[in-house]
């Protein structure tokens, strides 16, 4: 139905304005939908929950940031068979992000390019929000540095989140690889990194409750960089990775060159990007023997590409763009094939 009917309404409009009235119609409708939601779309199931850099997951499946930067849905996404949350990017302050028209789709090649830039209400309207959920669900906090912040003063701002955040979250996500932020990626400098990740681990021990960190990287890092990554997870002794972020390349794209020459600068994400960010992951963990975990994210439109991702090493899986072109039973479908290849 959702393909056949609701899709096809939804992309006749303007992608950001429906997202927010998408968000306004499950906050409306929830009192009355959310069970049937729950019916249609969540698998319950002892045999989904998982256990991963010392936190229990309800299923594999998670919302990956991007998608509820301010927490709004925290307590209604779980109706559609999540099993996890990652809410932001957020910054210190609130910021409007770039000039619109920022979010485009590529339904040929089933994508989007975004250069939303960090457009968020700041981080004390989302620990508002995080105050007062009622979903037990894992909650991951993406963090990122306000636009005006010069990159010299870029530690501090990922330090004031840190804190801001981490009473409410579960675990956190430093986001250094969004190519949608002026001079953000530049960030992805290894001394730089190895610094900044560092004091977050120092400040988590002397909180004494133990944030998971995690480094969310694009997917578009050569095989050298990949392996100063793998080095800088054993330096700083952080938890994880998310692999991966959107990619600045334009690469596999059957859309009209006129058009995406239109578009301009922005992050791809979706299909065209699913092989590049599961060779990301394959590589990180065979080259690393599985050392540490690795949520899997980027292309995941179908079960089998959530298994592909898995079978290539992700511990776990994120959706965005993937549940906008295919809606909420791919969430169901992935659950549902991950029980069937463990019987």
């Amino acid at each position: 139905m959702y393909k056949l009917i609701i899709r096809p309404v939804l992309f006749l409009f303007d992608p950001e304005k429906i997202h927010h009235f998408i968000f306004k119609f499950i906050k409306i409708t929830t009192p009355l939908l959310g069970w049937i939601n729950r019916y249609l779309y969540c698998v319950n199931d002892k045999r989904l929950e998982k256990e991963v850099f010392g936190l229990k997951f309800k299923n594999p499946v998670g919302i990956a940031a991007g998608f509820d930067k301010n927490g709004l849905l925290i307590d209604q996404l779980e109706n559609y068979g999540f099993g996890f949350i990652e809410i932001g990017t957020v910054t210190p302050k609130p910021q409007e992000g770039n000039p619109k028209k920022r979010l485009f789709r590529l339904p040929k090649d089933e994508a989007l390019i975004n250069r939303m830039g960090f457009n968020n209400k700041g981080v004390d309207k989302a620990v508002k929000k995080l105050k007062n959920r009622k979903t037990k669900l894992i909650i991951g906090g993406n963090i990122g540095k306000n636009t005006t912040t010069p990159n010299s003063k870029a530690k501090e701002d990922y330090i004031y989140n840190f804190n801001a955040l981490y009473d409410y979250v579960d675990y956190f996500v430093v986001n250094v690889s969004c190519p949608n932020v002026k001079d953000l990626t530049k960030l992805q400098d290894v001394d730089f990194l190895e610094d900044l990740l560092s004091t977050l681990k120092h400040i988590d021990k002397t909180k004494g409750k133990n944030r998971p960190i995690l480094l969310k990287i694009a997917p578009d890092l050569n095989t050298q960089q990949l392996d100063d990554i793998i080095t800088l997870i054993a330096t700083t002794k952080i938890e994880g990775v998310i692999a991966a972020n959107t990619s600045a390349g334009r690469k596999n794209l059957t859309t009209e060159k006129e058009k995406i020459k239109v578009i301009k600068n922005g992050g791809l994400s979706g299909k065209p990007i699913k092989d590049n960010a599961t060779k990301v992951i394959r590589y990180l963990s065979e080259k690393s023997n599985k050392a540490f975990p690795i949520i899997g994210v980027g292309g995941i439109h179908s079960a089998q590409d959530a298994l592909e991702k898995m079978e290539a090493g992700a511990d776990l899986i994120q959706v965005f763009t993937g549940f906008i072109y295919e809606g909420p039973q791919l969430v169901k479908d992935i659950n549902q094939a991950i029980l069937k290849t463990n019987s």
